[in-house]
């Protein structure tokens, strides 16, 4: 929730892929704040109308990819793939929620505008998440492999790539709890670089009652919500800052490893993306944990940034032409599902 991430893509939907920009636009302070608010209310974030707040991200969205046209000078795209600011997801109940306004977006934008990317996967049986393995399939398509790529946004997921085969899976927390811990006890939105949890000790109990969670062992495909482990932050709350940094540190290193005992054969080589490829302490603790090479997605030509911006856009291209967004292997949905409303300008 640091902003509203925008990227343009020219694709056909498949393998053709060429990157032609990104760029973050932050989310007012206030608007972040409302948020937050609301998403630790699970009741009102399910089914509250929240029409004003609707209106509000759906504003900031149309002035983010406006002020992106603008910076790239860019003519009106074919279509536009919204995903929208995500407040609630229990697929268990058939019900996830994404803030934003299809048919306000595509008015302001005067274009084809594809939102609802998961609903369709869940109202099938499936989890909604992860939605971005057959985009890591096209991005990696000529690596060797098995190849596992591993986002580190609020919640942690990866894809693992081999012969053909996409397994996708949510692993456990990503940068959501050591965020809402640095905020808590310092007012600052995140520890940069780790810094504060290099400097702290694994509290080992709380880690192994942590990882005792049945969570960790089911098999895939499964998906979190990023209040799931909040309960986690109490465990931590009599440790010192830098202690309680480095045990859910340890956290979300220890449950993304585990991603190798639930796929076919261990990764040869790990990619990283999302803002915690940025955090030296989860860096340096996956590639102590994981016995192949882990790298930062730029190493293979994408911006770990702007990575889920591009995939939401090629997702908005395989919606309109009708192809899949997701596989009973990546969200346990029964079958190849397609997805995506459009709307179109009035």
């Amino acid at each position: 929730m640091d902003g509203i991430d925008v990227a343009l893509i020219r694709t056909d939907g498949h393998q053709h892929i060429e990157v032609l920009g990104g760029h973050t636009y932050p989310y007012p302070p206030a608007l972040r704040e409302e948020l937050q608010h609301i998403i630790s209310q699970p009741d009102q974030a399910a089914t509250a109308p929240l029409t004003e707040l609707t209106s509000t991200v759906t504003q900031a969205h149309a002035e983010a990819i406006l002020q992106f046209m603008r910076d790239y000078k860019c003519t009106t795209p074919d279509v536009f793939g919204v995903h929208g600011q995500t407040i609630y997801h229990a697929p268990a109940k058939r019900l996830t929620r994404q803030l934003g306004c299809g048919q306000t977006l595509a008015n302001t934008l005067g274009g084809k505008v594809v939102m609802q990317f998961r609903q369709a996967d869940i109202a099938a049986g499936g989890q909604g998440a992860p939605l971005m393995p057959l985009y890591h399939a096209a991005i990696t398509a000529n690596l060797p492999t098995p190849v596992m790529v591993l986002n580190l946004g609020g919640v942690g997921n990866v894809t693992y790539l081999a012969d053909g085969d996409i397994i996708a899976f949510d692993t456990g927390p990503g940068n959501a709890l050591l965020d809402d811990l640095m905020r808590e006890r310092t007012g600052k939105p995140y520890d940069k670089n780790g810094e504060e949890a290099s400097r702290g000790q694994v509290n080992q109990n709380i880690l192994a009652q942590f990882l005792a969670q049945p969570y960790f062992t089911a098999p895939a495909p499964k998906s979190l919500d990023r209040q799931t482990f909040k309960p986690i932050l109490a465990a931590v709350n009599q440790l010192t800052l830098p202690d309680a940094l480095a045990t859910l540190a340890a956290c979300t290193v220890e449950s993304a490893a585990l991603a190798n005992t639930l796929v076919p054969q261990p990764a040869r080589r790990w990619l990283v993306t999302g803002g915690g490829r940025l955090n030296t302490t989860l860096m340096k603790g996956l590639q102590a944990k994981i016995p192949a090479p882990v790298e930062p997605i730029e190493t293979i030509g994408y911006s770990g940034d702007f990575l889920e911006a591009q995939g939401f856009a090629y997702l908005a291209v395989r919606s309109l032409l009708g192809l899949p967004l997701s596989l009973p292997t990546t969200t346990g949905a029964p079958e190849a599902m397609t997805g995506g409303v459009v709307y179109s300008p009035k």
